[in-house]
C-alpha cells in the first residue's frame, strides 16, 4: 500500500430576538382595552420558533460534435439552530460521460448534531457517507464524536474549529477494512452581502496508528440570489485518499455550477 505525505487545500454562515412592555393608567376607574400597539408589543415579546432553512439544486451540461459529453448534479442542505443546539445535513451526487464513457459518478451525504456547551464551545456528533464508482469507492462511512470552537461568530461570519476521535468503515476495490481515526475540522462562512455568501470547508482523518494513511476532504463555494428563492451556487471540491484503489489517482477535483431553490 502506497503512502504519500499531506496536500493542503484552503480559503472560505448565522439569529436575533426581541423584547416589549405594555402599560395601563392605575388610576382610571375602570380596566381599560389592550390597544392595538400593545397587542402588537406582546406578540413580539413571544420569540419566534426556529425555522429549518433548507435548499435543492441541480446543475447539468451537455456537449455534442467533436466530443459528446453529459454532466448532471444534484444537491440538498438543510440547517436548524436552537438556542442549544445546531443540526446540519446534505448530500451531493453527480452522473457524467464523456464519449459514452461513464467519467462521473458519486454520492456524498453528511449530517451533524452540534450541542452548545457555551455560546462557543460546543460537542459535536458527526456521521457520513460516501460512494463513488469512478474512484472504485464501494462505501466509505466515517463516524465522528468531538469538541469544537467558535473562532469568529456573528451575524455575517462564522470560522469554526473541530477535532475528536472516530471510525470508518469503507470497501476501497476489493479491500474492506474498519479503522479507528482522529478527524480534525474546519468551516468558514461569511454573507458577502445580504444576497450573495461565500464558504469552505476542511477535513482531515487519519488513522489513529498510521498516520502516513488518510483522506481529505475540502470544499469552497460562492452563492448569489438571483430571486428570493432562486440562487446560482458554483462549489469546488477536492477529495484525496492516500491509499487509492488499485489503478485509481489520490486526487479526485470537481467544479460543480448549478441553482438552488430555497424553501422557506
Amino acid at each position: 500500500m502506497n503512502h504519500r505525505n499531506t496536500v493542503t487545500l484552503a480559503a472560505a454562515l448565522l439569529c436575533a430576538g426581541s423584547t416589549a412592555v405594555m402599560a395601563q393608567e392605575a388610576s382610571a376607574p375602570a380596566p381599560q382595552p389592550a390597544t392595538d400597539s400593545g397587542a402588537a408589543a406582546a406578540a413580539a415579546a413571544i420569540p419566534p420558533k426556529p425555522k429549518w432553512e433548507t435548499s435543492a439544486g441541480v446543475g447539468a451540461s451537455v456537449t455534442d460534435g467533436n466530443s459528446q459529453t453529459l454532466l448532471f448534479t444534484a444537491n440538498a442542505l438543510t440547517l436548524r439552530k436552537w438556542d442549544s443546539g445546531e443540526f446540519s445535513a446534505g448530500i451531493d451526487a453527480g452522473y457524467g460521460k464523456n464519449d459514452s464513457v461513464q467519467n462521473v459518478g458519486f454520492v456524498k451525504g453528511f449530517g451533524q448534531y452540534n450541542y452548545l456547551l457555551t455560546p462557543r464551545w460546543y460537542g459535536f456528533v458527526r456521521a457520513e457517507a460516501l460512494h463513488d464508482s469512478i474512484s472504485d469507492i464501494a462505501y466509505r462511512v466515517p463516524l465522528s464524536v468531538g469538541i469544537g470552537y467558535y473562532l469568529i461568530k456573528n451575524d455575517r461570519t462564522t470560522l469554526s474549529v473541530e477535532a475528536g476521535p472516530g471510525y470508518v468503515w469503507e470497501k476501497v476495490g476489493n479491500d474492506a477494512r474498519d479503522y479507528a481515526t482522529i478527524r480534525f475540522g474546519e468551516k468558514f462562512t461569511h454573507k458577502l452581502s445580504d444576497r450573495a455568501r461565500i464558504w469552505q470547508s476542511f477535513e482531515y482523518q487519519p488513522k489513529i496508528d498510521e498516520w502516513t494513511s488518510y483522506f481529505l476532504t475540502g470544499e469552497i463555494g460562492i452563492e448569489a440570489d438571483v430571486t428570493k428563492k432562486m440562487a446560482l451556487r458554483v462549489v469546488l471540491t477536492d477529495w484525496y485518499v492516500s491509499d487509492p484503489a488499485p489503478g485509481r489517482e489520490s486526487n479526485d477535483l470537481k467544479l460543480i455550477a448549478g441553482i438552488n431553490y430555497k424553501f422557506q
